[in-house]
């Protein structure tokens, strides 16, 4: 059954090309994930807070580089990507990335972290707005899409800050381990960054 429209971004968009390294700021970047940052992760997800807001856990050395490795094959197959924030010593402390990616409707959501020890620096608020401009003038996204528990304040703020605008609460839409969460909705569209907004 053919689609009526073509698709918004043709296949071989993302795969055409490299993954980017993205600045952020003096001393903050975003790179791809390489096999070394293994333990970064690892440590990463022993932290409570990620386990609970991003639900699941890394319990070997094995699982984590498993983890990193994904991420340069659903860069080549389009499915998503994933970009490791890093410190001015090339240590990550968080992550950053696209998830569900949709060519045909040049859509995907997004997600974020950031290891304890960096947090209130706004960091995940500059990797987001990093990429989330990467993805609307070199990426060719349309709309990108964040989804949090409407318990996760923290998260709530980072769309708030970045512009993500909130679409409304689909309710009981997620299961953590505490059981059933309503999630927040936001969004941009690339017209948010023609019409000012970075």
């Amino acid at each position: 059954m053919p689609l009526l429209v073509a698709p918004a971004l043709p296949a071989g968009s993302l795969a055409a090309q490299e993954q980017p390294h993205l600045p952020v700021r003096p001393g903050l970047a975003l790179r791809p994930w390489h096999d070394h940052d293994a333990p970064a992760v690892r440590a990463a997800f022993d932290c409570p807070v990620i386990q609970r807001w991003h639900v699941r856990r890394l319990d070997s050395d094995d699982e984590a580089r498993s983890w990193t490795a994904q991420w340069a094959g659903r860069w080549r197959d389009e499915s998503a990507a994933s970009w490791a924030v890093v410190d001015a010593d090339d240590r990550p402390v968080g992550q950053v990335g696209l998830r569900d990616v949709l060519l045909t409707e040049a859509s995907a959501q997004v997600s974020y972290w950031v290891v304890p020890a960096a947090r209130g620096r706004g960091i995940a608020t500059g990797a987001l707005l990093a990429m989330t401009r990467w993805a609307f003038t070199r990426g060719g996204f349309h709309r990108l899409a964040l989804e949090h528990s409407t318990g996760n304040a923290a998260s709530c703020r980072v769309a708030a800050r970045t512009g993500f605008t909130e679409e409304g609460v689909a309710r009981g839409s997620v299961r953590h381990a505490d059981g059933w969460h309503d999630m927040h909705r936001h969004a941009r569209l690339v017209t948010s960054m023609t019409a000012g907004r970075q």
